[in-house]
């Protein structure tokens, strides 16, 4: 059953158009002044409200908030102690100590159990906890709104640095190029694995890839001759060199590139393509 809405059947009220005879609070007359302000607001209020007055715990609530607690609410408006804390009470915590010591609070996405004759509803909202004045320099209340939960900021989701890549590997110990291949393939990406730059050459003219990953010793041709004449057909392409002999014909190259030396872990491989993900086109 859908909660209900007080804004559907609210008419204009304050602290004179009831009876308060009966109630432990008196004639309105008789209230402190910031409790009769207060009252006024809360019962004028289309939103479900209470307010405490006293550390006798004395409530006041607006129709809204009879209407939606249910059996667990006494006589419109109240003015008398009950004998078990309302939901907003009991789930307000640490942030009504701090309301009776002077400090507004809040209470974010508050889930409150009130009993109906049909069963319990749960009402999630955000409690506002406001002190009341006593009119003597304390405080005399604490003023309690129920307010629909405000709304959460959505968050782009990050886009993951190792996005699937399309990735060819050209390494000649057949090895290490299937334990290489199964690896990316286990990071989510595609991977084609061959031995010679001939065949390279062939597949990346077949094939769009993203990224070569090549040793730099090949046989009949380096892997940074392979890696020029791929980025002149593919300007786009990504390049990752791995190495057991170092960085020394890598110095001085035209076109951005990453190297790993051999042996490399696990996490170094993870790293290079998150990086090289991220570098711009080499343009034409």
């Amino acid at each position: 059953m859908p909660d209900h809405d007080p804004r559907s059947a609210h008419h204009p009220r304050s602290s004179v158009s009831y009876d308060w005879s009966g109630s432990s609070l008196g004639e309105p007359a008789g209230w402190p002044a910031p409790l009769r302000v207060a009252a006024d607001l809360l019962l004028n209020s289309p939103l479900p409200g209470l307010l405490v007055w006293g550390r006798e715990t004395i409530l006041v609530f607006n129709e809204a908030y009879a209407a939606l607690a249910g059996l667990g609410c006494g006589r419109v408006p109240g003015g008398s102690v009950p004998s078990v804390l309302p939901p907003p009470l009991s789930s307000a915590g640490s942030a009504l100590q701090q309301a009776w010591a002077g400090q507004p609070g809040l209470v974010a996405g508050a889930a409150l159990g009130f009993r109906h004759a049909d069963g319990l509803r749960e009402h999630r909202c955000d409690l506002h906890l406001t002190p009341l004045p006593d009119g003597g320099g304390g405080v005399g209340g604490v003023h309690f709104l129920l307010a629909p939960p405000a709304p959460q900021p959505v968050q782009a989701e990050p886009e993951p640095d190792n996005a699937s890549l399309r990735i060819l590997v050209v390494e000649d110990n057949l090895d290490s190029q299937y334990l290489v291949c199964e690896m990316l393939k286990a990071f989510g990406h595609e991977a084609d694995g061959v031995a010679h730059p001939d065949d390279a050459l062939k597949l990346l003219g077949e094939r769009r890839y993203q990224v070569l990953f090549s040793d730099v010793s090949l046989p009949g041709m380096s892997g940074v001759d392979l890696a020029r004449r791929a980025l002149t057909d593919n300007p786009a392409l990504k390049v990752i060199f791995a190495s057991g002999y170092g960085d020394s014909l890598l110095r001085h190259l035209e076109f951005p590139y990453l190297s790993l030396q051999k042996p490399y872990e696990l996490d170094q491989l993870q790293d290079a393509l998150a990086k090289v993900a991220r570098q711009p086109a080499q343009a034409r």
